[in-house]
Protein backbone atom coordinates (compact mmCIF):
# COMPACT_ATOMS: atom_id res chain seq x y z
CA UNK A 1 0.00 0.00 0.00
CA UNK A 2 1.31 3.31 -1.16
CA UNK A 3 2.18 5.57 2.51
CA UNK A 4 -0.07 8.17 2.99
CA UNK A 5 2.51 10.52 3.84
CA UNK A 6 5.36 11.62 1.88
CA UNK A 7 8.48 14.17 1.65
CA UNK A 8 9.70 16.04 -1.12
CA UNK A 9 13.07 17.11 -1.32
CA UNK A 10 12.95 20.49 -0.05
CA UNK A 11 9.18 20.45 0.68
CA UNK A 12 6.84 20.03 3.15
CA UNK A 13 5.20 16.89 4.21
CA UNK A 14 2.33 15.78 1.63
CA UNK A 15 -0.64 13.65 2.72
CA UNK A 16 -1.96 11.47 -0.38
CA UNK A 17 -4.30 8.78 -0.79
CA UNK A 18 -3.22 4.92 -0.47
CA UNK A 19 -3.51 2.66 -2.99
CA UNK A 20 -7.39 1.31 -1.50
CA UNK A 21 -8.12 5.29 -0.42
CA UNK A 22 -7.57 7.53 2.20
CA UNK A 23 -6.43 5.82 5.66
CA UNK A 24 -7.42 6.28 9.11
CA UNK A 25 -10.52 7.45 11.21
CA UNK A 26 -13.19 8.39 8.37
CA UNK A 27 -11.22 7.95 5.30
CA UNK A 28 -13.31 5.44 4.32
CA UNK A 29 -10.26 2.78 2.92
CA UNK A 30 -11.19 -0.49 1.51
CA UNK A 31 -9.76 -3.48 3.15
CA UNK A 32 -10.73 -6.19 0.15
CA UNK A 33 -10.76 -5.26 -3.56
CA UNK A 34 -12.84 -7.04 -5.79
CA UNK A 35 -11.37 -9.27 -8.43
CA UNK A 36 -12.15 -7.38 -12.09
CA UNK A 37 -14.64 -9.45 -14.23
CA UNK A 38 -12.68 -10.64 -16.74
CA UNK A 39 -13.74 -11.74 -20.83
CA UNK A 40 -12.56 -13.50 -23.29
CA UNK A 41 -12.47 -13.06 -27.17
CA UNK A 42 -10.84 -13.19 -30.48
CA UNK A 43 -7.75 -10.74 -31.41
CA UNK A 44 -10.16 -8.97 -33.70
CA UNK A 45 -12.81 -7.88 -31.23
CA UNK A 46 -10.36 -6.93 -28.09
CA UNK A 47 -8.26 -5.13 -30.77
CA UNK A 48 -9.13 -1.93 -29.39
CA UNK A 49 -8.95 -2.44 -25.70
CA UNK A 50 -5.00 -3.49 -26.05
CA UNK A 51 -2.88 -3.37 -23.98
CA UNK A 52 -5.38 -4.00 -21.51
CA UNK A 53 -6.58 -7.84 -22.18
CA UNK A 54 -5.06 -10.19 -19.90
CA UNK A 55 -5.03 -13.71 -20.23
CA UNK A 56 -5.93 -16.36 -18.25
CA UNK A 57 -4.39 -19.49 -17.21
CA UNK A 58 -8.19 -21.54 -17.67
CA UNK A 59 -7.60 -24.15 -20.59
CA UNK A 60 -9.28 -22.68 -23.99
CA UNK A 61 -10.04 -25.48 -25.38
CA UNK A 62 -13.09 -27.78 -25.87
CA UNK A 63 -16.88 -27.19 -24.60
CA UNK A 64 -17.71 -23.93 -22.96
CA UNK A 65 -18.95 -24.86 -20.05
CA UNK A 66 -18.88 -22.50 -17.67
CA UNK A 67 -16.75 -19.78 -15.45
CA UNK A 68 -14.26 -20.29 -12.97
CA UNK A 69 -15.28 -19.25 -9.68
CA UNK A 70 -11.84 -17.70 -8.63
CA UNK A 71 -11.65 -15.40 -11.81
CA UNK A 72 -14.47 -15.32 -13.34
CA UNK A 73 -12.77 -16.22 -16.21
CA UNK A 74 -14.97 -18.70 -19.43
CA UNK A 75 -13.63 -23.07 -18.65
CA UNK A 76 -13.94 -24.71 -21.81
CA UNK A 77 -13.73 -28.37 -21.02
CA UNK A 78 -14.75 -31.43 -22.48
CA UNK A 79 -13.09 -35.17 -22.27
CA UNK A 80 -12.83 -35.38 -26.35
CA UNK A 81 -11.42 -31.97 -26.72
CA UNK A 82 -8.93 -31.85 -23.65
CA UNK A 83 -7.66 -35.55 -25.31
CA UNK A 84 -7.86 -34.76 -29.24
CA UNK A 85 -6.68 -30.97 -29.38
CA UNK A 86 -5.67 -29.60 -25.68
CA UNK A 87 -3.47 -32.79 -24.89
CA UNK A 88 -4.82 -32.75 -21.27
CA UNK A 89 -5.79 -36.09 -20.59
CA UNK A 90 -4.34 -39.66 -21.93
CA UNK A 91 -8.05 -41.14 -21.98
CA UNK A 92 -11.05 -39.15 -23.72
CA UNK A 93 -13.40 -40.19 -21.04
CA UNK A 94 -15.09 -38.82 -17.63
CA UNK A 95 -16.22 -40.09 -14.70
CA UNK A 96 -18.81 -36.99 -12.95
CA UNK A 97 -19.99 -37.35 -9.46
CA UNK A 98 -21.97 -35.76 -7.12
CA UNK A 99 -25.25 -35.95 -4.73
CA UNK A 100 -28.27 -35.43 -6.48
CA UNK A 101 -29.76 -32.71 -7.64
CA UNK A 102 -26.71 -30.73 -7.68
CA UNK A 103 -26.41 -30.34 -11.63
CA UNK A 104 -24.30 -33.61 -12.79
CA UNK A 105 -26.53 -34.31 -15.66
CA UNK A 106 -26.48 -30.28 -16.64
CA UNK A 107 -22.94 -30.87 -16.98
CA UNK A 108 -22.97 -33.41 -19.33
CA UNK A 109 -25.61 -32.50 -21.27
CA UNK A 110 -23.95 -29.19 -22.27
CA UNK A 111 -20.76 -31.75 -22.93
CA UNK A 112 -24.00 -33.30 -25.30
CA UNK A 113 -24.97 -30.12 -26.61
CA UNK A 114 -21.30 -28.59 -27.76
CA UNK A 115 -19.88 -31.64 -29.04
CA UNK A 116 -22.41 -32.06 -31.18
CA UNK A 117 -22.03 -28.61 -32.63
CA UNK A 118 -17.96 -30.31 -32.84
CA UNK A 119 -19.71 -32.83 -35.24
CA UNK A 120 -18.93 -35.29 -32.63
CA UNK A 121 -22.43 -37.76 -32.65
CA UNK A 122 -23.77 -38.04 -28.94
CA UNK A 123 -25.54 -41.48 -27.65
CA UNK A 124 -26.97 -41.47 -24.63
CA UNK A 125 -26.93 -45.56 -23.77
CA UNK A 126 -30.32 -44.91 -21.40
CA UNK A 127 -32.01 -42.49 -20.22
CA UNK A 128 -33.78 -43.41 -16.69
CA UNK A 129 -35.68 -39.80 -16.00
CA UNK A 130 -35.42 -38.74 -18.60
CA UNK A 131 -32.58 -35.94 -18.72
CA UNK A 132 -31.92 -35.94 -22.11
CA UNK A 133 -34.89 -36.76 -24.49
CA UNK A 134 -35.66 -33.43 -24.87
CA UNK A 135 -31.81 -32.35 -26.02
CA UNK A 136 -31.98 -35.22 -28.34
CA UNK A 137 -35.09 -34.29 -30.35
CA UNK A 138 -34.06 -30.22 -30.47
CA UNK A 139 -30.90 -31.47 -31.73
CA UNK A 140 -32.72 -33.40 -34.74
CA UNK A 141 -31.81 -36.78 -32.95
CA UNK A 142 -33.27 -40.25 -32.54
CA UNK A 143 -35.01 -41.40 -29.31
CA UNK A 144 -35.59 -44.87 -28.85
CA UNK A 145 -38.25 -46.00 -26.36
CA UNK A 146 -38.01 -49.38 -24.14
CA UNK A 147 -40.16 -50.80 -21.38
CA UNK A 148 -42.86 -53.05 -21.02
CA UNK A 149 -45.47 -52.34 -24.52
CA UNK A 150 -43.40 -50.03 -25.00
CA UNK A 151 -40.47 -50.95 -27.37
CA UNK A 152 -38.06 -54.04 -27.49
CA UNK A 153 -33.85 -54.73 -27.79
CA UNK A 154 -32.89 -57.77 -28.95
CA UNK A 155 -29.70 -59.14 -27.57
CA UNK A 156 -29.10 -61.07 -30.01
CA UNK A 157 -29.66 -58.53 -32.73
CA UNK A 158 -26.20 -57.88 -34.12
CA UNK A 159 -27.34 -54.77 -35.39
CA UNK A 160 -25.06 -52.75 -36.76
CA UNK A 161 -22.25 -55.35 -36.67
CA UNK A 162 -24.80 -57.46 -39.22
CA UNK A 163 -24.95 -54.62 -41.34
CA UNK A 164 -21.21 -54.11 -41.45
CA UNK A 165 -19.92 -57.91 -42.21
CA UNK A 166 -21.53 -58.01 -44.81
CA UNK A 167 -20.06 -55.33 -46.67
CA UNK A 168 -16.32 -56.55 -45.31
CA UNK A 169 -14.26 -59.26 -46.60
CA UNK A 170 -11.33 -61.35 -44.74
CA UNK A 171 -9.85 -60.31 -41.71
CA UNK A 172 -12.41 -57.14 -41.21
CA UNK A 173 -15.35 -59.24 -41.52
CA UNK A 174 -13.91 -62.24 -39.12
CA UNK A 175 -12.95 -59.41 -36.57
CA UNK A 176 -16.40 -57.44 -36.64
CA UNK A 177 -18.03 -61.17 -36.26
CA UNK A 178 -15.98 -62.44 -33.48
CA UNK A 179 -16.40 -59.02 -31.79
CA UNK A 180 -20.29 -59.14 -32.16
CA UNK A 181 -20.16 -62.82 -30.56
CA UNK A 182 -18.38 -61.53 -27.84
CA UNK A 183 -20.92 -58.80 -26.85
CA UNK A 184 -23.75 -61.05 -27.47
CA UNK A 185 -22.61 -63.28 -25.09
CA UNK A 186 -21.37 -60.87 -22.63
CA UNK A 187 -24.99 -59.55 -22.51
CA UNK A 188 -26.84 -62.95 -22.40
CA UNK A 189 -24.70 -63.72 -19.50
CA UNK A 190 -25.28 -60.49 -18.06
CA UNK A 191 -29.25 -61.56 -17.85
CA UNK A 192 -28.92 -64.81 -16.89
CA UNK A 193 -27.03 -62.59 -14.10
CA UNK A 194 -29.41 -60.12 -13.39
CA UNK A 195 -32.54 -63.23 -12.89
CA UNK A 196 -30.28 -65.51 -10.93
CA UNK A 197 -28.46 -62.59 -8.59
CA UNK A 198 -25.54 -64.85 -9.33
CA UNK A 199 -23.27 -65.12 -12.87
CA UNK A 200 -24.10 -68.30 -14.40
CA UNK A 201 -21.10 -71.17 -14.25
CA UNK A 202 -17.64 -71.30 -16.70
CA UNK A 203 -19.67 -74.59 -18.02
CA UNK A 204 -22.59 -72.49 -19.07
CA UNK A 205 -20.92 -69.70 -20.35
CA UNK A 206 -19.30 -72.08 -22.69
CA UNK A 207 -22.44 -73.74 -23.34
CA UNK A 208 -24.28 -70.62 -23.98
CA UNK A 209 -21.21 -69.44 -26.88
CA UNK A 210 -21.58 -73.07 -28.50
CA UNK A 211 -25.30 -72.34 -28.60
CA UNK A 212 -24.81 -69.21 -30.33
CA UNK A 213 -22.32 -70.13 -32.63
CA UNK A 214 -25.17 -73.14 -33.57
CA UNK A 215 -27.38 -70.01 -33.55
CA UNK A 216 -25.71 -68.64 -36.00
CA UNK A 217 -25.05 -71.05 -38.65
CA UNK A 218 -29.17 -71.77 -38.81
CA UNK A 219 -29.89 -67.99 -39.07
CA UNK A 220 -27.32 -67.60 -41.51
CA UNK A 221 -28.95 -65.09 -44.17
CA UNK A 222 -32.18 -64.91 -42.12
CA UNK A 223 -33.87 -62.70 -39.92
CA UNK A 224 -31.84 -62.07 -36.36
CA UNK A 225 -32.76 -64.96 -33.68
CA UNK A 226 -34.11 -64.31 -30.77
CA UNK A 227 -33.89 -65.69 -27.14
CA UNK A 228 -36.44 -68.26 -27.82
CA UNK A 229 -34.03 -69.80 -30.84
CA UNK A 230 -31.29 -69.79 -28.01
CA UNK A 231 -33.36 -71.88 -26.09
CA UNK A 232 -34.69 -74.32 -28.69
CA UNK A 233 -30.79 -74.61 -29.44
CA UNK A 234 -30.08 -75.43 -26.05
CA UNK A 235 -32.69 -78.09 -25.99
CA UNK A 236 -32.21 -79.64 -29.65
CA UNK A 237 -28.83 -80.97 -27.79
CA UNK A 238 -26.62 -80.95 -31.29
CA UNK A 239 -23.47 -82.68 -31.19
CA UNK A 240 -21.22 -79.54 -30.59
CA UNK A 241 -23.24 -78.16 -27.32
CA UNK A 242 -23.10 -81.51 -26.06
CA UNK A 243 -19.43 -81.52 -26.61
CA UNK A 244 -18.89 -78.54 -24.79
CA UNK A 245 -21.19 -79.76 -21.88
CA UNK A 246 -19.08 -82.91 -21.49
CA UNK A 247 -22.00 -85.10 -20.96
CA UNK A 248 -20.38 -88.09 -21.38
CA UNK A 249 -22.86 -89.25 -24.52
CA UNK A 250 -25.81 -89.52 -22.17
CA UNK A 251 -28.51 -87.40 -22.80
CA UNK A 252 -30.16 -87.73 -19.27
CA UNK A 253 -26.57 -86.41 -18.05
CA UNK A 254 -26.64 -83.86 -20.55
CA UNK A 255 -30.27 -82.96 -19.57
CA UNK A 256 -29.53 -82.44 -15.74
CA UNK A 257 -26.01 -80.10 -16.28
CA UNK A 258 -28.22 -77.73 -18.52
CA UNK A 259 -31.36 -77.66 -16.65
CA UNK A 260 -30.56 -74.57 -14.50
CA UNK A 261 -28.89 -72.73 -17.53
CA UNK A 262 -32.71 -73.95 -19.54
CA UNK A 263 -34.86 -72.34 -16.90
CA UNK A 264 -32.85 -69.53 -16.44
CA UNK A 265 -33.31 -68.89 -20.81
CA UNK A 266 -37.08 -69.67 -20.28
CA UNK A 267 -37.25 -67.37 -17.27
CA UNK A 268 -36.27 -64.29 -19.87
CA UNK A 269 -39.33 -64.95 -21.92
CA UNK A 270 -42.48 -64.82 -19.78
CA UNK A 271 -43.86 -62.44 -17.47
CA UNK A 272 -41.35 -62.33 -14.65
CA UNK A 273 -38.96 -59.64 -13.48
CA UNK A 274 -37.40 -58.60 -17.22
CA UNK A 275 -40.51 -59.61 -19.11
CA UNK A 276 -40.17 -59.58 -22.94
CA UNK A 277 -38.08 -56.47 -23.60
CA UNK A 278 -35.13 -58.57 -24.41
CA UNK A 279 -37.01 -61.14 -26.42
CA UNK A 280 -38.68 -59.92 -29.28
CA UNK A 281 -37.01 -58.34 -32.51
CA UNK A 282 -35.74 -55.07 -31.82
CA UNK A 283 -38.27 -52.55 -32.50
CA UNK A 284 -36.38 -49.53 -33.75
CA UNK A 285 -33.28 -49.83 -35.32
CA UNK A 286 -30.36 -47.11 -34.29
CA UNK A 287 -29.11 -44.87 -37.04
CA UNK A 288 -25.45 -43.80 -36.53
CA UNK A 289 -25.51 -40.96 -38.95
CA UNK A 290 -27.51 -38.52 -36.00
CA UNK A 291 -27.74 -37.93 -32.01
CA UNK A 292 -29.57 -40.99 -30.06
CA UNK A 293 -31.17 -41.68 -27.14
CA UNK A 294 -32.60 -44.47 -25.18
CA UNK A 295 -35.29 -43.45 -23.34
CA UNK A 296 -36.57 -46.22 -20.57
CA UNK A 297 -37.70 -43.88 -18.23
CA UNK A 298 -41.09 -45.88 -18.62
CA UNK A 299 -39.16 -48.43 -16.40
CA UNK A 300 -40.55 -47.63 -12.87
CA UNK A 301 -37.92 -47.72 -10.28
CA UNK A 302 -39.27 -50.72 -8.23
CA UNK A 303 -38.08 -52.87 -11.53
CA UNK A 304 -34.64 -52.07 -10.23
CA UNK A 305 -33.38 -55.81 -12.28
CA UNK A 306 -35.32 -54.20 -15.54
CA UNK A 307 -33.83 -50.78 -15.31
CA UNK A 308 -30.09 -52.47 -14.67
CA UNK A 309 -30.94 -54.69 -17.59
CA UNK A 310 -32.46 -52.21 -19.57
CA UNK A 311 -29.08 -50.16 -19.68
CA UNK A 312 -26.94 -53.26 -19.77
CA UNK A 313 -28.60 -53.78 -23.18
CA UNK A 314 -28.45 -50.48 -24.43
CA UNK A 315 -24.60 -49.87 -23.40
CA UNK A 316 -23.87 -53.55 -25.01
CA UNK A 317 -25.89 -52.47 -28.02
CA UNK A 318 -24.50 -48.83 -28.42
CA UNK A 319 -20.83 -49.84 -27.99
CA UNK A 320 -21.54 -52.88 -31.24
CA UNK A 321 -23.05 -50.30 -32.99
CA UNK A 322 -19.43 -48.09 -32.74
CA UNK A 323 -17.23 -50.65 -33.30
CA UNK A 324 -19.06 -51.66 -36.44
CA UNK A 325 -18.62 -48.35 -37.66
CA UNK A 326 -15.06 -47.50 -37.11
CA UNK A 327 -14.54 -51.09 -39.10
CA UNK A 328 -16.27 -49.62 -42.26
CA UNK A 329 -14.59 -46.66 -41.83
CA UNK A 330 -10.94 -48.33 -41.27
CA UNK A 331 -11.84 -50.24 -44.41
CA UNK A 332 -12.79 -46.85 -46.60
CA UNK A 333 -16.10 -47.91 -46.96
CA UNK A 334 -17.69 -45.10 -44.91
CA UNK A 335 -16.43 -41.19 -43.11
CA UNK A 336 -14.64 -41.07 -39.86
CA UNK A 337 -17.43 -40.39 -37.20
CA UNK A 338 -16.85 -39.96 -33.33
CA UNK A 339 -19.01 -40.40 -30.81
CA UNK A 340 -19.96 -39.73 -27.38
CA UNK A 341 -21.38 -42.31 -25.41
CA UNK A 342 -23.69 -41.08 -22.34
CA UNK A 343 -23.85 -43.89 -19.15
CA UNK A 344 -25.70 -42.67 -16.59
CA UNK A 345 -27.30 -44.07 -13.76
CA UNK A 346 -23.91 -46.51 -13.78
CA UNK A 347 -24.51 -47.24 -9.24
CA UNK A 348 -28.22 -49.00 -10.62
CA UNK A 349 -26.01 -51.72 -12.53
CA UNK A 350 -23.33 -52.47 -10.29
CA UNK A 351 -25.91 -53.28 -7.53
CA UNK A 352 -28.25 -55.27 -9.22
CA UNK A 353 -26.08 -58.75 -8.74
CA UNK A 354 -23.04 -59.94 -7.79
CA UNK A 355 -20.59 -60.30 -11.14
CA UNK A 356 -22.16 -57.74 -13.50
CA UNK A 357 -19.05 -55.50 -12.65
CA UNK A 358 -16.85 -57.73 -14.75
CA UNK A 359 -19.36 -57.57 -17.64
CA UNK A 360 -19.79 -53.34 -17.40
CA UNK A 361 -16.00 -53.93 -17.25
CA UNK A 362 -15.82 -55.94 -20.83
CA UNK A 363 -18.39 -53.77 -22.66
CA UNK A 364 -16.82 -50.30 -21.57
CA UNK A 365 -13.19 -50.70 -22.06
CA UNK A 366 -12.26 -47.66 -24.32
CA UNK A 367 -10.35 -48.24 -27.28
CA UNK A 368 -8.75 -44.72 -28.24
CA UNK A 369 -7.96 -45.16 -31.71
CA UNK A 370 -12.01 -45.65 -32.46
CA UNK A 371 -12.56 -42.27 -32.07
CA UNK A 372 -14.75 -42.80 -28.62
CA UNK A 373 -15.75 -40.72 -25.88
CA UNK A 374 -17.58 -41.45 -22.77
CA UNK A 375 -19.09 -40.19 -19.70
CA UNK A 376 -19.80 -42.49 -16.77
CA UNK A 377 -22.11 -40.85 -14.50
CA UNK A 378 -23.11 -41.75 -10.64
CA UNK A 379 -23.74 -40.11 -7.35
CA UNK A 380 -20.56 -40.97 -5.40
CA UNK A 381 -17.20 -43.32 -4.76
CA UNK A 382 -19.02 -45.32 -2.33
CA UNK A 383 -21.39 -47.03 -5.28
CA UNK A 384 -18.33 -48.74 -6.51
CA UNK A 385 -16.84 -49.31 -3.08
CA UNK A 386 -19.59 -50.28 -2.13
CA UNK A 387 -20.51 -53.84 -3.00
CA UNK A 388 -19.90 -56.84 -1.50
CA UNK A 389 -17.04 -58.84 -3.76
CA UNK A 390 -13.64 -57.51 -3.18
CA UNK A 391 -13.10 -58.58 -6.56
CA UNK A 392 -15.77 -56.32 -8.00
CA UNK A 393 -14.77 -53.41 -5.69
CA UNK A 394 -11.34 -53.30 -7.34
CA UNK A 395 -12.64 -53.38 -10.55
CA UNK A 396 -15.37 -50.95 -10.07
CA UNK A 397 -12.81 -48.56 -8.56
CA UNK A 398 -10.93 -49.04 -11.91
CA UNK A 399 -13.75 -47.13 -13.74
CA UNK A 400 -12.60 -44.09 -11.93
CA UNK A 401 -9.21 -44.45 -11.98
CA UNK A 402 -9.34 -44.92 -16.13
CA UNK A 403 -10.91 -41.98 -16.44
CA UNK A 404 -8.70 -38.96 -18.06
CA UNK A 405 -11.11 -36.59 -16.14
CA UNK A 406 -13.11 -36.55 -13.00
CA UNK A 407 -16.02 -33.92 -12.50
CA UNK A 408 -17.11 -34.02 -8.93
CA UNK A 409 -19.80 -31.88 -7.52
CA UNK A 410 -20.99 -31.45 -4.14
CA UNK A 411 -20.30 -34.77 -1.94
CA UNK A 412 -20.30 -35.35 2.28
CA UNK A 413 -17.00 -35.24 4.14
CA UNK A 414 -16.86 -39.28 4.24
CA UNK A 415 -16.14 -39.28 0.55
CA UNK A 416 -12.90 -37.73 0.76
CA UNK A 417 -11.02 -40.49 1.78
CA UNK A 418 -12.56 -42.83 -1.25
CA UNK A 419 -12.15 -40.33 -4.14
CA UNK A 420 -8.83 -39.09 -2.48
CA UNK A 421 -7.57 -42.75 -3.83
CA UNK A 422 -8.23 -41.88 -6.99
CA UNK A 423 -7.45 -38.46 -7.81
CA UNK A 424 -5.44 -36.10 -5.11
CA UNK A 425 -6.93 -33.66 -3.21
CA UNK A 426 -6.32 -30.68 -1.28
CA UNK A 427 -8.04 -29.61 1.99
CA UNK A 428 -9.47 -26.54 1.03
CA UNK A 429 -10.53 -28.82 -3.02
CA UNK A 430 -12.00 -31.04 0.07
CA UNK A 431 -13.80 -27.88 1.76
CA UNK A 432 -15.07 -27.19 -1.22
CA UNK A 433 -16.82 -30.14 -2.34
CA UNK A 434 -18.35 -31.04 1.43
CA UNK A 435 -19.77 -26.90 1.35
CA UNK A 436 -21.39 -27.44 -2.02
CA UNK A 437 -23.30 -30.22 -0.72
CA UNK A 438 -24.84 -28.36 1.80
CA UNK A 439 -28.82 -28.20 1.28
CA UNK A 440 -31.00 -25.65 0.87
CA UNK A 441 -32.63 -23.06 3.55
CA UNK A 442 -35.65 -23.57 5.67
CA UNK A 443 -37.20 -20.74 4.56
CA UNK A 444 -40.82 -21.78 3.20
CA UNK A 445 -40.83 -18.45 1.63
CA UNK A 446 -37.68 -19.27 -0.64
CA UNK A 447 -38.68 -22.27 -2.05
CA UNK A 448 -37.41 -21.53 -5.45
CA UNK A 449 -33.99 -21.39 -4.09
CA UNK A 450 -31.69 -23.60 -5.14
CA UNK A 451 -29.23 -25.68 -3.08
CA UNK A 452 -25.60 -23.54 -3.02
CA UNK A 453 -23.56 -26.05 -4.80
CA UNK A 454 -26.03 -26.21 -7.57
CA UNK A 455 -23.81 -26.21 -10.77
CA UNK A 456 -20.67 -26.00 -9.11
CA UNK A 457 -18.02 -28.58 -9.90
CA UNK A 458 -14.18 -29.53 -9.29
CA UNK A 459 -12.54 -30.54 -12.56
CA UNK A 460 -9.08 -33.02 -11.27
CA UNK A 461 -6.77 -34.08 -13.61
CA UNK A 462 -4.38 -36.49 -12.14
CA UNK A 463 -1.98 -34.40 -9.76
CA UNK A 464 -3.02 -31.23 -11.40
CA UNK A 465 -4.40 -28.39 -9.27
CA UNK A 466 -8.15 -28.58 -9.69
CA UNK A 467 -10.33 -26.38 -11.41
CA UNK A 468 -13.53 -24.82 -9.74
CA UNK A 469 -16.65 -23.86 -11.60
CA UNK A 470 -20.33 -23.16 -12.14
CA UNK A 471 -21.79 -24.51 -15.02
CA UNK A 472 -24.20 -20.94 -16.71
CA UNK A 473 -27.31 -22.26 -18.46
CA UNK A 474 -28.66 -20.32 -21.19
CA UNK A 475 -32.46 -19.88 -20.98
CA UNK A 476 -32.81 -21.87 -23.97
CA UNK A 477 -30.97 -25.06 -21.99
CA UNK A 478 -32.98 -24.03 -19.04
CA UNK A 479 -36.56 -24.77 -20.77
CA UNK A 480 -34.91 -27.83 -22.19
CA UNK A 481 -33.44 -29.00 -18.80
CA UNK A 482 -36.40 -28.78 -16.82
CA UNK A 483 -36.49 -32.23 -14.85
CA UNK A 484 -39.10 -31.06 -12.61
CA UNK A 485 -42.04 -29.83 -15.36
CA UNK A 486 -44.29 -32.28 -13.87
CA UNK A 487 -44.18 -30.38 -10.65
CA UNK A 488 -45.03 -26.66 -12.19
Amino acid sequence: MTKALVRRPGTALVRRPGARGWPGRGGGAHAYLSPAPEWRGTTVQVCGLWPYGAGSGTPRRGVPVGRDLTSGATICCDPISWFQRAKLISNPSAFVLGQPGLGKSSLVRRWVLGLAGYGVTPMIVGDLKPDYVDLTRALGGQVIELGRGRGYLNVLDPGEAGRAASRLTGNARRAVLADSQARRLTMVCALVTILRRSPPTDREESILAECLAVLDDRHEGRPAPVLRDLLQVLRDAPPTVRQVALDRGDRTRYDAITEGLESSLAGLLGRGRLGEVFAQPTSEPMQLDRPVCFDISSIDDSEGALQAAALMACWSYGFGAVSAAQALTDAGLAPQRRFFLVLDELWRVLRASSGLVERVDTLTRLNRQRGVGQAMVTHSMRDLLALPDEADRLKAAGFAERAGLIAAAGLPEDEMPRLGRVVALTTVEQQRLTEWSTPPGWDPQDDDTPPPGRGNFLLKVGGRPGITMHVDLTPAELDLYDTNRKWH
